[in-house]
């Protein structure tokens, strides 16, 4: 027990010195503008594999994401803006620790986020297909009009003075313990319930699984990372408007989800940041032809994505299950890889 307790603080010790480096030397090396990709790839990871646990695992189709994503991002950034001064003058202890403050912030953000995904699922889930992806449609506009009609959440001209917390340590720290949990969670006995839901509902119920409550469940933790993502995003921009929260953006995450393979954390990862990426990289491209063709492109790769690979690019295979059979026998031992979906 000693030894493993050991081992497990080297190894969080490791990450965090890797987490810090990475902090101090990438925005020298990558510059801002790539350093603002990277931060984003991050975000979308964060979404990607949050509602993969729910379209991907769970099998039920949410177009409700940036929803959860709104209430994550204004809940941390509203206490930032104006609960975090009232209490720093209060309490001017609390001015010394700032990052605590924003831990709190994202946490205070995930928790609303996963409190509305609760709210809303556990009505929404007794429905399946078409009727349950019309009811979380209908939930994301619902809290994209209402933040529209708040003043003192800025309405339609958007919130400002958020503080910008967010930096790579938090950027891919948040990303790397939320691919961690979630792999983790789906090797569990609660992951393979998902799973057995996903693949015949009836049977499930049949054997003993309470669907209705594991339901619920994977759509909670699917909105607290969305709110997470949501919290980081609101801290890296400083600024929020309810247009970063439309239908399309909850079309875009599903769009990495399936791409990428429902049911693959590697593949949610992979085209998180394939997707992220490939808008800025056809960017040269508008300057040569002076037309902006890059959604064109994008459209084009989804589609011929979907004809010829129609389970997405890993289906339901995760990397390990690429290399070869003694390689992955002897990571599948090891500590390294263990938990991650294997």
């Amino acid at each position: 027990m000693k030894g493993r307790v050991i081992k497990r603080g080297f190894t969080s010790a490791a990450v965090i010195g890797s987490l810090l480096l990475a902090q101090r030397f990438l925005p020298d090396f990558l510059g801002p503008y790539f350093t603002t990709i990277l931060s984003y790839c991050c975000f979308n990871i964060i979404l990607a594999v949050g509602l993969n646990v729910v379209t991907g695992f769970c099998g039920q189709f949410s177009l409700g994401h940036a929803g959860f994503m709104a209430v994550g991002a204004y809940v941390s950034a509203l206490f930032s803006v104006y609960a975090l001064p009232a209490l720093e003058s209060s309490f001017p202890l609390v001015k010394s620790f700032p990052q605590l403050s924003f831990v709190a912030a994202l946490l205070l953000g995930s928790l609303s986020a996963a409190g509305a995904g609760w709210l809303v699922g556990l009505p929404a889930l007794r429905l399946r297909g078409d009727y349950l992806a019309i009811v979380t449609l209908g939930f994301g506009e619902i809290i994209r009009v209402l933040i529209l009609n708040l003043d003192f959440a800025g309405g339609a001209r958007g919130l400002i003075g958020i503080p910008q917390r967010t930096d790579l340590f938090w950027s891919l720290g948040s990303s790397f313990v939320a691919v961690l949990f979630i792999a983790r969670m789906i090797q569990s006995s609660y992951g393979r319930s998902l799973k057995a839901i996903r693949d015949d509902e009836v049977a499930a119920e049949a054997v003993g699984v309470d669907t209705t409550r594991r339901k619920v469940q994977a759509f909670v933790i699917g909105a607290f990372f969305a709110g997470l993502a949501g919290g980081l995003f609101a801290h890296h921009l400083a600024f929020l408007n309810p247009n970063s929260f439309t239908f399309v953006k909850s079309v875009e995450i599903l769009i990495m989800v399936v791409m990428g393979g429902m049911g693959s954390i590697t593949g949610s990862v992979v085209t998180a940041v394939f997707l992220t990426i490939l808008p800025e990289a056809l960017r040269p491209l508008q300057e040569i032809t002076k037309v902006d063709l890059r959604m064109v492109f994008y459209s084009l790769l989804l589609i011929l994505t979907m004809l010829l690979r129609p389970a997405g690019l890993f289906g339901q295979k995760e990397w390990i299950d690429f290399i070869p059979a003694r390689l992955a026998a002897c990571l599948r031992k090891s500590r390294l890889v263990k938990g991650w979906s294997l």
